[in-house]
């Protein structure tokens, strides 16, 4: 079992720290992502932190030579100490930068990371390993602090009153959460003697008992003496003895960490560190299937009703001697006799207008049927990433098992250009509705997509009148392809042009049967019939959305 942090080892173990290191000079600082492992390298000592979920040790060593790729931190250690109820140490730096400069050490979850951090705001200089997520934390991004927890008793100050008053009313079953929710320095280590775990089994809980403990834990004093709690064969270093877990004295938190990590290193030396490039590559999956979700259920939230849209297209045939030539909405006189506004293309005739909400309708009807199917995919596929993404942070994955679900093979060297044969001439993307893009690679490809890569059912793209790649939409038909399918195939088009920092981009699509090549023109250049132009904001996060470099 791996080390358990909570707000009162924090708090003591800063304040060990503090007096073992402050003062002293910094020479480097080590952030081994790897291995997780930091070294904060000092003149005559070095402070070494294991951040490996399956460790979490701290060990103040003799001095460590410094390697090529040290960071050249320099400065003294100015101090160390722990926020109020919270699982983090900071080390504040005196430092060449006129800025302050901190090593913020957090022992959340099992999330555990090491960031240097600089300025106010904080900006994140350094990180032992990136991590995405609601606090995004990489270089160059502002630090957020963790949220507080805000808990009553800081300073210890809960009457005894107040105290019995909120955990005799509950169950005994309740009251470790109420607990751990609302007072201050509480935790799932300290719980059970926190609530008046009783001296022999059997014996009734004293919460009088409790209270006095809590008191003394989370006034601030020291402890006169840690402890390595014996857990379930485990040992656990803290700042001070629990009722009910038996325990052995040791001189000091950092003396515990110290025969921890001996009986760790003695052993199997703790698990492997899961690689931090395969974990980027799993977070990074995570994210696409998780943009796929969320935009299957944007897709099915704005489906339009089909029956509404039939509506609409009966009353534009029925009242079509009521509608304006070139008009482009009209307010006719619902069957029922309501008034209803209706929209339409000033240059179609009303039976024109009336077949394209027959045609949108029936699209909704299609995608009404194909599209919670495709979320309840996409969705068990995020579930089962999240999954992947959590052990391997835990350090629990395989990584053969990560390289599978990433379709992957370690043992399977890089293939040569001549063993992967020609390279197609497009790149593949998938579409939210689940259609294969086919986004040309350049120019003198362009051709060979769209007349030698494509069906002459296919949507063909290209953003109008600026160079840019050909994009073929693969389509069965019949009918025209989904808007999002065909929105999304045009903002490709857009990000592959030389319009793709524009706001908006005029993209001309079609089907692949009216492109032809003019006999002599020049690689690349078609001439089509039958266009219609789609009005799209380039948005690069959908190369990533809808990019497919493997199977998940």
């Amino acid at each position: 079992m791996p080390l358990r942090w909570d707000a009162l080892l924090a708090r003591h173990t800063a304040a060990e720290l503090a007096r073992a290191l402050a003062g002293h000079r910094v020479v480097g600082l080590r952030l081994d992502g790897t291995t997780r492992e930091v070294a904060l390298l000092l003149d005559d000592r070095a402070l070494l932190w294991s951040l490996h979920p399956s460790r979490g040790w701290p060990r103040v060593v003799g001095p460590l030579p410094r390697a090529d790729d040290d960071l050249d931190v320099r400065g003294r250690v100015v101090s160390v100490d722990a926020p109020p109820d919270e699982r983090l140490v900071r080390i504040a730096l005196s430092t060449a930068a006129e800025r302050a400069t901190t090593l913020v050490i957090e022992l959340l979850g099992n999330q555990w990371n090491a960031l240097v951090i600089e300025g106010e705001p904080p900006v994140i200089r350094h990180v032992l390993w990136r991590r995405e997520g609601a606090r995004v934390q990489r270089v160059g991004e502002l630090y957020r602090w963790p949220r507080a927890l805000d808990r009553r008793g800081l300073a210890g100050d809960v009457p005894l009153e107040q105290w019995l008053d909120a955990l005799e009313a509950l169950p005994e079953g309740e009251r470790t959460d109420a607990l751990v929710r609302t007072v201050a320095w509480t935790s799932p280590l300290n719980a059970a003697a926190l609530l008046g775990a009783p001296p022999s089994p059997g014996d009734p809980p004293d919460l009088r008992a409790g209270h006095a403990r809590w008191h003394e834990m989370a006034s601030g004093a020291s402890p006169a003496k840690p402890v390595l709690l014996e857990t379930g064969g485990e040992l656990q270093p803290y700042p001070f003895p629990l009722a009910g877990t038996p325990s052995r004295g040791t001189d000091s938190l950092l003396a515990a960490f110290e025969a921890v990590a001996a009986a760790a290193i003695g052993g199997d030396g703790g698990a492997p560190t899961f690689d931090p490039a395969l974990l980027s590559r799993l977070e990074s999956a995570a994210r696409r299937v998780a943009g796929r979700v969320a935009k299957l259920e944007r897709e099915i939230a704005e489906l339009p009703d089909p029956a509404r849209l039939r509506a609409v297209g009966d009353l534009v045939l029925a009242r079509y001697a009521d509608i304006p030539h070139g008009a482009t909405r009209a307010r006719l006189t619902g069957f029922d006799g309501s008034s209803v506004e209706v929209e339409l293309d000033p240059a179609e005739p009303p039976h024109a207008n009336a077949a394209r909400y027959y045609r949108e309708a029936t699209k909704a009807e299609r995608a009404a049927e194909r599209l919670p199917a495709l979320l309840e995919q996409a969705r068990a596929t995020h579930a089962r990433m999240e999954a992947l993404v959590a052990q391997a942070r835990a350090g629990t994955l395989a990584p053969e098992e990560a390289r599978a679900a990433l379709g992957g093979s370690p043992a399977r060297p890089r293939p040569t250009a001549r063993e992967r044969g020609p390279t197609l001439p497009y790149r593949v993307f998938r579409s939210s509705g689940g259609l294969e893009i086919r986004v040309g690679r350049g120019a003198r490809h362009n051709d060979d997509l769209t007349f030698r890569h494509s069906s002459p059912g296919d949507v063909w793209l290209h953003a109008r009148h600026v160079g840019g790649a050909h994009v073929i939409l693969r389509w069965p038909g019949p009918g025209n392809p989904p808007a999002r399918d065909l929105a999304e195939a045009a903002t490709l088009a857009a990000l592959h042009s030389k319009a793709r920092t524009s706001g908006s981009v005029p993209v001309d699509w079609t089907l692949r049967k009216y492109v032809r090549k003019p006999r002599k023109s020049a690689p690349g250049r078609v001439a089509v019939e039958r266009v219609e132009t789609l009005f799209v904001r380039p948005e690069p996060a959908l190369l990533e959305t809808l990019a497919i470099p493997q199977e998940i």
